[in-house]
């Protein structure tokens, strides 16, 4: 692979315009080498084509001249480049001056220079920046690991008062010191000077930790004099921790629940005193060890960012050097080491410090353990998954056909059971073909992610490393396919055993069996068929369930939005009820349309998803005082209004019933589908350099945007089939399931562009990782807050 690919391949996606524009600078010097080809003097016909270095002087095998002195101010004129720290606002930056610009082709090399030095000078600024939030972090974790420490001393009581407290945290806070001195620094020279006191100092706190403090500079000499020999480390002064840290500090009450939602709505504080006990000491390590976990991640991607953007800068300065047989990657490599960004080492010291905390108080001293959560092993693609998905593909795909066959030889479609089945076995098998479909654009929508890149684990706040690939979403679907398929297959009578007039127990039985197997599944408390991802989809129902008592977050109304494109699944659950407790399974009998409370409930079912999501606006809207959640709201209200009155205008009929409806529904589809434009996927700006779409785009085709636009609108209205009363040849249960399954279809494109949409904003924003609450709070805190 390229490295211009492998480099884009390795980037953190949230950070991409802050990394070095390697394409761009690549294309300036595609351009300098093609002027340079284009005004090369023709070689000497018969000649061969040799390297001008061939005719230097032969520097011999062994080194000839040795001149230990500085290079000359003939060396110094003869480079190409001079390299310069100027101060531009107040703030350090680097500017190459090329000094062979009258050289033919100079003009195209001052372009590529300046283009070079506005990226690493961008590339230089945001890592700086970078450093300073993550030592503001440590610092913070500091204050947090003296409380935790100080709160475990109070709960465990341990025997003994030398209690040893942490010489990492010593260490920790020693390189803060180190990295604020650092980053202070004006220069290069003196950020490395900075660095090495730091260093220093960290070395005598660590020998001399609890005793007299002394005369550091006449130890440093004394040192620098003595010969260097093996000596004892001294004996370190264990002193406790002290206590007096919990008289400052409460307890944040993180965790989300409807009592301190209520809390929030009568401006009752978030903390609460301390109370002592191993429950609240288990809590608290819980939360501190996620704060530990996001703090290194942050730090990992920090490192590889840096790595890789020094790896950039040496491969496009190697590659200037081979186009112009020059010899400036030498010296802009040397500026590129001696300043903030390739000088500094507070990342990796910072890891170290970490890593050795979070082994010793959060994974009882084993490594192993520790660094397994520190950095998880990347998900492997296996061999069984691919196997087992295409040959439930291939079940799946052979029992659609053989369905299909059946259906046509035995001429299903034109027996007299045709209607009777149409009406109740047809509704509940739909179901199935609703939640596979689903789930087949869902994976869709995950391979698209990942081939354009959007971080859609990051955004929907999956553990690391527990987050499902395109290929297992389509395990399942393909899975959950043939067992339904399987299912209606077993199931085809149209006619009733003749001697007891009764269909057969077994097969009828067949649909609820099904549901209560997925029921089953999903709730299974064991490791097994992605414990952590069925888990994480239960919490957000049930946040959907009780949506305004908990905090919105986008998974909750990423999932309340998939659920309002499952209406039709959920009034076949509600028959599904209807049919095997009051109605006579085994004749295929139900009064349920005819049922009062059955109608009631064909509304409510109806409305629950549009209801929970319209109270997540209203939760948003209280919370963050945006008027734009006011307005999505009031979308959900007119899609609300629309549904019943849909409802009502197929329960009842009547010309009266359908203008009301047709008018409403209309409505509530310009309103939707222009939020889905404008707000949910950021399209429509006029005056972006895209027109009508937006500035930046993960699709390279701006015919995908405007065919998906399309799409969306054409898709919307097809509910109002309902309304118009198209005259189509169809059963009306076969015409529902289509309406059905289009808006599905709707829902997974509306799915790919509002991640993306979400994604861009994260880039523009450089969000790469989640806020984790912290669980001690300290009364200084709260004074600069006021």
């Amino acid at each position: 692979m390229k490295f211009g690919k492998e480099f884009a391949s390795q980037m953190v996606p949230e950070w991409q315009e802050a990394y070095m524009d390697y394409d761009f600078l690549k294309k300036l010097l595609k351009e300098l080498q093609g002027f340079k080809h284009r005004t090369k003097p023709p070689a000497n016909p018969g000649g061969l084509k040799r390297k001008l270095t061939l005719y230097r002087a032969f520097s011999g095998l062994t080194q000839r001249h040795h001149n230990p002195t500085s290079p000359c101010s003939t060396d110094i004129e003869s480079q190409p480049i001079l390299v310069n720290s100027v101060n531009r606002n107040g703030s350090q930056s680097y500017e190459t001056t090329f000094m062979m610009s009258s050289d033919e082709g100079g003009e195209y090399e001052l372009v590529y220079f300046r283009r070079l030095d506005d990226e690493f000078n961008k590339v230089n600024k945001f890592y700086r920046a970078k450093m300073q939030e993550v030592i503001k972090e440590a610092d913070v974790l500091n204050k947090q690991m003296d409380a935790l420490i100080a709160f475990r001393i109070k709960v465990e009581n341990p025997p003994g008062i030398n209690f040893d407290r942490s010489v990492e945290m010593t260490r920790l806070a020693s390189d803060i010191a180190a990295s604020t001195a650092a980053l202070s620094a004006a220069t290069p020279s003196e950020a490395r000077s900075a660095s090495k006191r730091a260093l220093h100092l960290e070395a005598i706190e660590e020998s001399t930790h609890g005793q007299a403090d002394g005369d550091d500079d006449a130890k440093d000499e004394k040192e620098r004099n003595t010969p260097i020999q093996e000596t004892k480390p001294p004996k370190l002064k264990i002193r406790p921790a002290s206590l007096e840290v919990l008289d400052r500090v409460k307890m944040n009450n993180t965790f989300e629940t409807p009592l301190s939602t209520i809390k929030g709505v009568l401006n009752v504080p978030n903390y609460t005193d301390l109370s002592f006990s191993r429950e609240n000491l288990r809590k608290v390590e819980e939360q501190l060890k996620r704060v530990f976990v996001e703090f290194y991640q942050k730090l990992r991607l920090l490192k590889s960012y840096n790595f890789l953007n020094t790896l950039a800068f040496s491969k496009i300065m190697k590659k200037y050097d081979k186009i112009t047989s020059r010899n400036a990657s030498k010296s802009y490599m040397k500026m590129v080491d001696n300043s903030y960004f390739g000088s500094s080492d507070e990342v990796t010291k910072l890891m170290e410090r970490v890593e050795t905390t979070f082994i010793k108080h959060f994974s009882n001293a084993n490594r192993a353990k520790g660094m397994n959560i520190l950095r998880p092993k990347v998900k492997r693609e296996r061999h069984r998954i691919t196997f087992s998905t295409g040959f439930f593909a291939g079940c799946a795909a052979s029992l659609l056909l053989a369905l299909i066959m059946i259906i046509r030889i035995r001429k299903i479609m034109d027996s007299r059971g045709r209607t009777i089945y149409m009406e109740t076995m047809f509704p509940l098998y739909s179901l199935f073909g609703f939640i596979v479909l689903h789930m087949l654009m869902y994976a869709i929508n995950i391979y698209y992610w990942r081939k354009y890149r959007v971080n859609y684990a990051f955004i929907f706040g999956f553990k690391p490393g527990t987050e499902l690939g395109y290929r297992e979403v389509l395990l399942m679907s393909f899975g959950l396919g043939a067992l339904a398929l399987a299912s209606v297959l077993s199931n085809l009578d149209m006619e009733m055993d003749p001697t007891t007039n009764e269909y057969k127990t077994f097969t009828e039985l067949l649909p609820l069996n099904l549901v209560l197997f997925i029921l089953i599944i999903l709730f299974l408390p064991f490791n097994i068929l992605y414990r952590s991802s069925r888990f994480f989809l239960l919490t957000c129902l049930f946040h959907c369930i009780c949506a305004p008592l908990y905090k919105v977050t986008l998974p909750d109304f990423f999932l309340a939005d998939q659920l309002t494109s499952q209406v039709q699944a959920f009034r076949s659950l509600e028959f599904y009820v209807c049919y095997y407790v009051w109605g006579d399974f085994k004749r295929r009998e139900n009064t349920c349309k005819d049922s009062e409370v059955f109608n009631s409930f064909y509304f409510i079912v109806a409305v629950l998803p549009y209801v929970s999501r319209f109270l997540q606006c209203l939760r948003r809207l209280f919370e963050e005082k945006d008027p734009v959640q006011g307005f999505n709201g009031l979308k959900y209200f007119l899609t609300i209004v629309a549904v019943c009155l849909r409802t009502a205008y197929k329960i009842n009929k009547g010309i009266g019933w359908r203008i009301i409806a047709w008018i409403v529904s209309a409505i509530a589809a310009i309103f939707c589908t222009y939020w889905d434009l404008v707000y949910d996927w950021g399209l429509l700006n006029r005056h972006s350099k895209n027109r009508w779409l937006r500035d930046k785009l993960l699709v390279p085709y701006k015919k995908i945007y405007f065919g998906a636009m399309g799409l969306n609108v054409l898709l919307r209205f097809a509910w109002h089939q309902s309304v118009l009363n198209f005259s189509l040849s169809l059963h009306p249960e076969t015409l529902t399931t289509i309406v059905a399954s289009l808006e599905i279809i709707r829902r997974g494109i509306w799915n790919f562009f509002r991640l993306e949409n979400e994604h861009l904003n994260n880039v523009g924003k450089y969000r790469a990782f989640k806020s984790v609450p912290l669980p001690f709070n300290y009364d200084e805190d709260d004074d600069k807050e006021d």
